[in-house]
């Protein structure tokens, strides 16, 4: 059985691969004062959660665009775990074949995404990745990750307008009623939400410009299916797509 590790900004998401098919999986809040001991035994309790144990891990793999806690979390799987994970970085295979100008300033997690894509779906493709910032990935039909375009996340955007703007409260992202909010709280939503999907169909038309009419839109990240109902233009809602191209890295590289 295989433990993925993804480590965002907002979000440390897990999830246990056997045969490769995804079981358990934990979607949990990055916290970045945790101590590797803490994070051993939180470990520990979601595998005892899931009703597995230490000898049921037979490796894993992990990508972080957090480096502060990328070797506690090493060290977490070292001493509680017991194993050794594989890092996503420069010096890992992965098959796909990056055009940034600096490949090491990709993050792991793009990577992770570009490279299950072209294995679940193939290219030409778009990636949306909806998470502390919203990033447009663009993957060609022969698996060249080109780079893309990144902005602030819906949630940093509303945490900017409640921090920022004294009468602006701070509010759950759910659709309002109608496009024009007859009070805060819903025109807040309204400009939030609709902004960021119009910005959405936007992105993808000028991606699709330079990608050819056959490319695939993939959107990814805790809020995708929240944008996906209100929009056409995403095709495919992969919520975990980051674990699955953990996964495949992993069975490259053994």
């Amino acid at each position: 059985m295989l433990l993925t590790i993804d480590i965002g900004n907002t979000n440390l998401t897990l999830g246990l691969y056997e045969g490769g098919k995804l079981g358990a999986h934990w979607r949990l809040a990055t916290d970045h004062n945790r101590m590797p001991d803490e994070y051993g035994l939180q470990f520990l309790g979601l595998l005892q959660n899931a009703g597995k144990t230490l000898t049921d891990i037979q490796g894993i793999s992990l990508a972080s665009v957090v480096p502060p806690l990328t070797g506690r979390v090493v060290q977490a799987c070292r001493e509680y775990l017991k194993q050794e994970p594989l890092v996503v970085d420069a010096g890992v295979k992965t098959g796909i074949k990056v055009r940034y100008e600096d490949p090491k300033a990709v993050g792991a997690d793009r990577i992770c995404d570009a490279v299950a894509v072209m294995k679940l779906y193939g290219g030409p493709a778009c990636v949306v990745d909806f998470g502390t910032a919203t990033t447009f990935n663009a993957i060609t039909k022969d698996g060249e990750y080109l780079g893309g375009a990144i902005t602030a996340g819906i949630n940093l955007a509303a945490e900017a307008l409640y921090t920022r703007a004294a009468k602006l409260p701070r509010i759950d992202l759910q659709v309002p009623p109608s496009v024009i909010g007859r009070n805060t709280v819903h025109a807040m939503q309204s400009g939030l939400l609709f902004g960021y999907v119009s910005m959405v169909e936007g992105m993808v038309a000028r991606f699709r410009a330079e990608l050819g009419n056959d490319m695939k839109v993939v959107a990814t990240g805790g809020l995708a299916e929240v944008v996906a109902k209100e929009t056409k233009v995403i095709e495919i809602i992969a919520p975990w797509l980051t674990l699955e191209g953990l996964r495949l890295i992993w069975e490259l590289n053994r």
